[in-house]
């Protein structure tokens, strides 16, 4: 019996490492698509296998940490603390969902789908205002109070399943982490490692946008959709970049240097990704409560998201689950639009 175990777990752990490279050096092909020049570097996998492998040890036990999706609905905001708190009323749900292009486009590309995956990003804000509060037995007014409130509320990031959406937040995650890697690539001071930063960012960015996503400020709706003029400006960018570059002929160094940098962001990769978890009583009405307070109040924990850039991103979020059924017709959005277009 002992020995049966023992040899179940040999072979247990030899699929999950012959696994794990295959992973790794899919994660290596991604991430050296952001600059494909890095591939000329000897033995580029080998560098970059063991700061990907801690990495994905990091991202996977986060993203698989995240609660499971909510039920996005006007249904549910009458029952779930997090819908109530996120939403103003049951409308502002149905609204907010109903007027995401990308989840639109995903039902009508996917017709036999009943239900999405998506994450939902937000703006969060704290305003400090003076309301009136039951102290003891004392109806008070001009109390100083915190009031929380959503807004900015985003869906870029959808798929069918739960598991298809975290597996498509990891993947976003490791854009992320290539595109920390290459601004972050500034050790040489010369003309021409200054070129080499600029084209890495660039082609970088560009290949992002073309792809629709801009790492992690996408997932949280952090960035606006891309323009076609803006990816037009950014390829004669790349162009006349890569013309001043040819003018210092090959050299490699640079190219080594960047690749050290992007695999010291991999190991590093908990400093370029974090997600904060905040413990919140609010009140029907989203004031703040402490913790002493004897008022009725939901309790929630918010999530956070940090994602640094220029100037940094810091969005709320929370995976849903929305219902194909719940999407408003675009007949009753334009009636909608002419409803507050109407009125005073």
């Amino acid at each position: 019996m002992s020995m049966g175990f023992l040899g179940w777990m040999r072979r247990r752990d030899r699929g999950v490492h012959a696994h794990d490279k295959q992973e790794i050096a899919e994660l290596t092909e991604r991430v050296t698509r952001l600059n494909p020049r890095l591939r000329l570097v000897s033995r580029y996998q080998q560098r970059l296998r063991p700061s990907l492998g801690q990495a994905l040890d990091y991202v996977r036990e986060l993203v698989q940490g995240l609660p499971a999706p909510r039920e996005a609905s006007t249904q549910a905001w009458g029952s779930d603390p997090y819908i109530q708190a996120f939403f103003g009323t049951p409308r502002d749900v149905q609204l907010a969902f109903s007027r995401s292009p990308e989840l639109r486009e995903f039902f009508e590309q996917s017709p036999d789908t009943l239900e999405a995956c998506a994450v939902l990003g937000m703006e969060m804000t704290e305003r400090r205002t003076l309301g009136v509060a039951l102290e003891g037995d004392v109806m008070r007014t001009e109390v100083p109070q915190t009031t929380i409130s959503f807004g900015d509320h985003k869906v870029r990031i959808i798929a069918a399943t739960d598991a298809a959406l975290r597996e498509e937040i990891v993947q976003r995650m490791f854009d992320q982490f290539g595109m920390e890697g290459l601004a972050r690539f500034g050790a040489g001071k010369s003309r021409r490692d200054v070129l080499e930063r600029e084209r890495a960012l660039l082609v970088a960015r560009l290949r992002l946008l073309q792809r629709q996503g801009t790492g992690m400020r996408s997932v949280f709706g952090g960035d606006g959709d891309a323009t076609p003029g803006e990816q037009a400006r950014l390829s004669e960018q790349v162009a006349e970049n890569e013309r001043e570059l040819a003018q210092f002929g090959p050299e490699s160094g640079a190219l080594d240097r960047q690749l050290e940098c992007l695999a010291k962001v991999f190991a590093d990769a908990r400093s370029c990704f974090s997600v904060e978890k905040r413990h919140l009583r609010l009140s029907a009405m989203n004031v703040l409560l402490g913790p002493d307070s004897a008022a009725p109040a939901h309790e929630i924990d918010l999530l956070t998201a940090h994602v640094p850039g220029d100037p940094p991103l810091v969005r709320s979020f929370t995976l849903v689950r929305i219902a194909r059924a719940d999407m408003l017709p675009a007949t009753a959005l334009l009636d909608e639009a002419e409803r507050l277009l109407g009125a005073p």
